[in-house]
Parts: C-alpha cells; structure tokens; sequence
C-alpha cells in the first residue's frame, strides 16, 4: 500500500481542493463534520473498513480486527454518528502506530485522545467521550462498504483527511479526480502569483476563471 503512487500524488493534494475536484466532477466524497483532534497531522490512503451496531439480548465485543490492517491503511469505522460511546481507544492507537496504520476516521466518536496526540497518530472523528462501546455497540463486519455521513467507503477507497476534514474518494475515480485538482491548485497559484506580482486580485481571478475552477463543467 505503501508504494501506491496514487496516495503518494494525493498527499500533495488537500480536502478542499479535493472537494472542489469532486464537485466540478459531480461526484460524492466530502464527509462534513468528521474532524481531526491534531489539526497538524494528515492522513491519506486505502481504507480499512468496520461496522458497528447496537448490542441486544446476544452481546458481542467492539471486535478484534487491528491485526488485519495493512501498514499505510486508514481505518475507517461507521457507528452511526453516536457520541454517547466509543469505538476506538489508546490501545488501538498504540499498536496502529507502531504498526504503521495511516490512521483512523470515525463516524462516531472515541475516546483517549491524549496518547493520539502523543504519537502524533492521526484520528478524525465527530468528537470525544469517555464513556466505552463495550456492552453498547457489537463489531458487525469488516471489509465491507459502510458509510460515513451520506459517503459510502468501499475497501480499498483512497480517503484523506486534514484540518479541512475528510474526504474519499472512489477508487475507480481517484486518477480523474486527481487531474482535476491538479489543474485547480495549478490555478490558484497563478492567482496567487499574479497577485504578489502587483495584479488586482479580481482580474487575477478573472483570468484563472477562478469563480467557476469547482463549478460542475466549469473546466476552462
């Protein structure tokens, strides 16, 4: 996973350039309100997928899955946007980060968050708790497509996150979106430099058809 080129072009690239890139494409992919702890720290790469759901009468645990994630991995974890308990800890984030596991994005919310920041181990979730999933949520599945808000995240989806937020992107659209943000950033620092060259920032826009970079056919 390490070695996909792919991921290597996106960590170049960042969410909301990316978002921009899926709008102008028509595309689903931004994930609001999913929000990193350490607004520092990035995170880019495949996804690892895992579904949580409520406990009944049967039980079951928050599950046993870490061993299964690849180095350069994102674990991605839907539980439905609750906040009232977790599904992720420091322990998770002891071995995710000696193991090299590229990070955890939540649809939900977690708890521990001090050794997070320690290890500089990227997690983005919709806020913290200290209250535990055991007893409250059971692991459904892993390897599946979940969802996190309206995105769907197939396994092997590139996602990548800062301080704007998440984003993913399907896999079989990642190259077409990747172009597409290129020629967005490559625009936006020909604003930038016409602007330190002495041009009015509305003729610099003008000229980069910055008004319509993210507009569906905008493409100039």
């Amino acid at each position: 996973m390490e070695s996909d080129q792919t991921v290597a072009r996106l960590r170049e690239i960042g969410t909301s350039t990316l978002s921009d890139a899926l709008d102008r494409l028509g595309l689903p992919g931004a994930v609001p309100g999913v929000l990193p702890f350490d607004t520092g720290l990035r995170l880019c790469g495949r996804a690892f997928t895992g579904q949580y759901e409520p406990v009944d009468e049967n039980g079951g645990t928050v599950g046993d899955y870490i061993d299964d994630v690849a180095p350069g991995e994102i674990v991605v974890l839907n539980n439905h946007g609750r906040l009232d308990c977790t599904v992720w800890g420091d322990i998770l984030t002891y071995v995710s980060s000696a193991r090299g596991i590229g990070g955890t994005v939540i649809d939900g919310v977690c708890r521990d968050v001090g050794p997070s920041l320690e290890l500089r181990y990227p997690v983005f979730t919709r806020g913290r708790t200290m209250q535990t999933g055991k007893d409250r949520v059971r692991l459904a599945h892993t390897g599946r497509p979940v969802l996190l808000g309206q995105v769907e995240v197939v396994p092997g989806d590139f996602v990548v996150g800062d301080a704007d937020g998440v984003v993913v992107l399907a896999a079989a659209e990642a190259e077409r979106v990747l172009a597409v943000a290129v020629e967005i950033d490559e625009a936006e620092d020909r604003i930038r430099r016409a602007v330190a060259a002495g041009s009015r920032l509305d003729e610099a826009r003008a000229e980069a058809g910055y008004h319509v970079l993210q507009t569906r056919g905008g493409a100039r």
